[in-house]
């Protein structure tokens, strides 16, 4: 849902790539990626065809992993604006790869005709914004020392991917090195190279009602977060404020006929952390309340795109003493 390109880009290289490979193997010669052909004969059609689509099922398959993982930045920023990261990374990462062909012949002697096919470079590209933007979350530790994220599985699979060919290590790197540039508020690269509006407009009316998908209806409805496991942790969330105003209806007439204060600590032990401040058996003196700690609006703003209430990401924040990672570890956990 929301991420009608992400789709695209599984559905139609892959089904390119499956009928190629089964089906219409003489065929094949035209989608690959020849350096040579490229640089002696002018063929820069193969530019199109040669990064586009994935001539071997097993990268095709692990790429299409990576773009099923980066499809929240096709949520978080729109379908435009992912288009043009792609667009971008896509220009970018073709001139890296015939620099860093020329800068191996000249340096080590290596001489390279032809690289992997397929849409590697942006793929690799999308690594960048995925390390720098993205919360890392703590699952698991192996052996005690070794600890397993959210984001290790995606680690995981582009060393995968780079493993798997003798020279597909020039379109990571060349996909890296396009990533952060155009991620680069020094070069203005995203300012350059963009769709335009008039051609956004003109897809979204033609594709996008083809691979767009409905909203999903057997769920509970909540605010979409940034990673499958903050729109689990939204939910889980939603189940406490359920539990809280039942609670809270059941313990009214109670609170009515006895007087005082519920102890929201003894309610409610999942969000104990979080109310343990404001719902005590006693109120705290103006002498021993510290001063508040002043908050960064920005950081409110990332907490509050990552699916958590306002009043949580400021609470949080007070907390950790402004420290964006440790207050959304706080978040996740409690």
């Amino acid at each position: 849902d929301k991420a009608p390109l992400s789709k695209s880009l599984l559905l139609v290289p892959s089904a390119i790539s499956i009928l190629l490979t089964l089906l219409f193997q003489h065929y094949q010669k035209f989608f690959a990626y020849n350096l040579q052909a490229i640089k002696e004969d002018f063929q820069i059609w193969r530019l199109v065809c040669g990064r586009t689509i994935c001539l071997d099922l097993k990268d095709a398959f692990c790429s299409c992993l990576l773009l099923y993982n980066f499809r929240i930045f096709e949520r978080r920023y729109g379908s435009r604006k992912f288009s043009s990261f792609l667009l971008g990374a896509w220009m970018l990462s073709a001139l890296f790869d015939l620099l860093l062909v020329e800068i191996a012949q000249y340096i080590f002697g290596i001489t390279i005709n032809s690289l992997p096919s397929g849409f590697l470079g942006p793929v690799f590209a999308l690594f960048v914004p995925f390390y720098s933007s993205i919360p890392r979350v703590q699952v698991t530790q192996v052996l005690g020392h070794f600890s397993i994220t959210n984001k290790t599985l995606v680690y995981i699979l582009g060393l995968q991917l780079v493993t798997s060919g003798s020279y597909i290590w020039i379109l990571a790197l060349s996909g890296l090195v396009s990533g952060i540039c155009y991620n680069s508020s020094i070069l203005k690269v995203h300012q350059i190279l963009c769709v335009p509006s008039w051609v956004a407009k003109i897809f979204s009316w033609t594709l996008e009602p083809i691979f767009s998908s409905a909203e999903p209806t057997n769920e509970v409805q909540v605010g979409m977060g940034a990673t499958v496991d903050i729109q689990r942790q939204q939910r889980m969330e939603l189940l406490d404020r359920q539990i809280m105003m039942s609670q809270v209806a059941q313990m009214r007439r109670q609170r009515q006929q006895q007087g005082g204060m519920i102890n929201w600590n003894r309610l409610f032990p999942p969000l104990r952390h979080r109310h343990n401040v404001n719902y005590q058996d006693h109120h705290p003196s103006e002498q021993d309340t510290p001063p508040p700690t002043e908050v960064s609006e920005e950081q409110v703003a990332r907490l509050m795109e990552m699916g958590f209430s306002r009043g949580d990401a400021l609470e949080a924040l007070r907390a950790s003493n402004n420290d964006l990672n440790v207050a959304t570890n706080f978040l996740l956990q409690h």
